[in-house]
């Protein structure tokens, strides 16, 4: 059932069309408070998928557009909207950079941050100047690409790591064995028209790792990290990395706890809002940062919130502490920063299939499988 026009909370989410706008209202949608949540898409299509989750959604012109904010201000007046959230880093940005314009509250880091972290080659020289365990990092400069790839080579060994400086979902990456498969993957890129910019890292051969938190006034509220097993589709991308995991798992990494909470503070002190670190494991085993999302979720955000629900931890729903932070609404002080939830937890998922929370151990087809070899 929908919320009331009557309630509590009563927040915007821009954006919201795409799989990670739908486990953020999702996550609305199942907190232990009534949320009254209004969501905003440029496309027509997408807003069709989350008509269930949102008590109402507007089409909205795309945020680069010279009227959004406008646009976005006459929706915050006509639903009495408190809170505005973005979702993709796009909207990110914009709602960010005009935040003063927006006639509703936004609960962001700061702008300074969003920038660093919309930029992976400037976040690796941050991260690096704080002594952040990071990947090896080299720019490919426009006019030197062979030359920088070749330095690539000879300080990283092979394979190297190509990507995109800008982007989610693992945008223009790959692992590259060999000066020709790089030169020409940029190359290819370039050629489509992409105004992309590129740098080399190190690669990472270890666990592929999540880490998401809420801080306020420079301290974190929640967090919990998690391990990517699979992906959806991978034999799509040359990378295996496809930007939204079909399994993932909890997990309790003091370490990851450590690494991710340095990272986050080293772009920015005074850290508010969300926070999401991708991390992955050098040869070494130790967690190196290789992304910081600042001011969205996760792609699958649901996952913790349902667990909570599940187990009655509700501040596992992070996009509702996120509210509830955004309201200036205390939260208890005895919950834990970390692990916020018991380690082991499976989320499986893969397009038209929905969600499935599994705890280890208790494999539904491992327990078919004996019953049948008896």
């Amino acid at each position: 059932m929908k919320s009331s026009r009557n309630a509590k909370y009563r927040v915007m989410l821009t954006g919201a069309g795409g799989p990670a706008g739908w486990n953020t209202l999702k996550s609305w949608r199942i907190a232990p408070e009534k949320i009254y949540a209004v969501a905003t898409d440029c496309n027509l299509y997408h807003l069709e998928l989350i008509d269930e989750e949102a008590d109402k959604w507007y089409l909205v012109p795309k945020c680069t557009e010279l009227n959004y904010i406008d646009i976005l201000n006459e929706i915050i007046e006509r639903e009495d909207i408190y809170l505005v959230q973005p979702q993709p880093d796009i909207e990110v940005r914009v709602i960010s950079e005009n935040r003063e314009k927006i006639n509703a509250s936004v609960f962001l880091p700061s702008r300074h941050a969003i920038r660093i972290a919309q930029d992976k080659e400037k976040t690796a020289e941050v991260l690096r100047k704080k002594g952040v365990p990071i990947a090896r990092t080299i720019k490919i400069r426009r006019n030197h690409v062979e030359e920088d790839i070749k330095k690539a080579f000879e300080e990283f060994g092979s394979p190297i790591w190509i990507r995109a400086t800008r982007g989610a979902g693992g945008r223009g990456s790959t692992p590259a064995y060999n000066v020709e498969t790089a030169l020409h993957w940029i190359k290819y890129w370039w050629s489509r028209g992409v105004n992309w910019e590129f740098i080399a890292q190190e690669y990472l051969p270890g666990r592929n790792l999540a880490w998401m938190s809420v801080w306020k006034d420079g301290e974190l509220v929640v967090s919990q990290a998690r391990e990517r097993l699979e992906y959806i589709y991978p034999h799509l991308s040359p990378s295996g990395i496809t930007g939204t995991p079909a399994v993932a798992r909890t997990i309790h990494d003091d370490k990851v706890n450590e690494i991710a909470t340095e990272a986050v503070l080293a772009i920015d002190p005074n850290p508010n809002g969300v926070y999401s670190v991708d991390l992955k494991e050098n040869k070494d085993g130790v967690p190196c940062v290789t992304e910081i999302n600042a001011g969205r979720f996760f792609t699958t955000s649901y996952f913790f919130s349902y667990a909570g629900m599940k187990l009655g931890i509700w501040y596992a729903n992070m996009p509702y502490v996120l509210v509830k932070l955004a309201y200036k609404e205390s939260i208890p002080r005895n919950i834990p920063k970390y692990n916020i939830l018991p380690a082991g937890l499976y989320w499986i998922r893969h397009i038209d299939t929905g969600q499935h929370l599994v705890i280890e151990g208790k494999w539904r087809a491992i327990r078919i499988y004996k019953k049948l070899s008896r």
